[in-house]
């Protein structure tokens, strides 16, 4: 009779901490995902249009395919996509948990193991592409500008993401877990976590272009608060 109410007490104090640490984790995820970080302007103006798109819950940064400064077919090819159509005007780049990204097109395919392996930083990553022909600015997807500058920085935060072959390209991760015709996934770099997830690299990229961004964000629904 003790040793059941020792583990009956265990558990209920496990139970307790649980319930605190996710109480914690998300106050502190909502302040510090309102409270902003300042742009950091470099003087030149804003000739670069984006946005910051949204599925509901996972963010793209979305930047313009062919620039001077930068043609995203180089890096990420429109032959990898299933439809291999070239007219796109705009490519979405997000980061995520690659075991997350490719066995789990919809909410009711998530698993237990893929879920612990995603939010415990056990798994590899990748970068998900995809393209579009047109967007249209709403509650889920928000333009903003930016400077040269400020695109040029973007751009290499995001090639830093990348794992590379040896001679410097993209690895293209062959699967057919693609969500649609005009999408594709790449090796990436880094880990994945409840403390560094998707948004988190997205919210880390608009920081590092000296963008507006939140202090920390774990959800989309701080990175959409600062560009509302």
């Amino acid at each position: 009779m003790k040793v059941v109410k020792k583990i009956a007490k265990t558990m209920l104090w496990i139970l307790i901490g649980f319930v605190v640490f996710v109480a914690v984790y998300w106050l502190m995820e909502r302040l510090l995902s309102r409270s902003s970080v300042a742009e950091q302007t470099d003087g030149q103006p804003k000739t670069i249009a984006a946005w910051v798109f949204s599925n509901g819950v996972h963010t793209d940064i979305v930047l313009p395919m062919h620039t001077p400064y930068k043609d995203w077919n180089e890096t990420f090819p429109y032959a990898n996509t299933r439809g291999k159509d070239t007219s796109f005007n705009w490519i979405a780049i997000g980061w995520g948990d690659k075991g997350f990204y490719l066995n789990t097109p919809e909410w009711k395919d998530l698993t237990f193991s893929t879920a612990f392996v995603a939010m415990t930083g056990l798994g590899k990553t990748a970068l998900h592409v995809t393209y579009y022909k047109n967007l249209s600015s709403n509650e889920l997807c928000r333009p903003f500008t930016m400077s040269v500058g400020q695109f040029q920085k973007v751009i290499q935060y995001i090639d830093n993401s990348l794992e590379k072959d040896a001679f410097g390209h993209s690895i293209y991760i062959s699967t057919n877990a693609q969500y649609g015709q005009d999408d594709a996934f790449y090796e990436a770099k880094g880990s994945y976590s409840m403390f560094h997830t998707c948004n988190t690299w997205t919210n880390n990229g608009l920081k590092a272009g000296g963008l507006k961004a939140s202090r920390w964000t774990a959800f989309d629904k701080g990175i959409l608060y600062q560009y509302r």
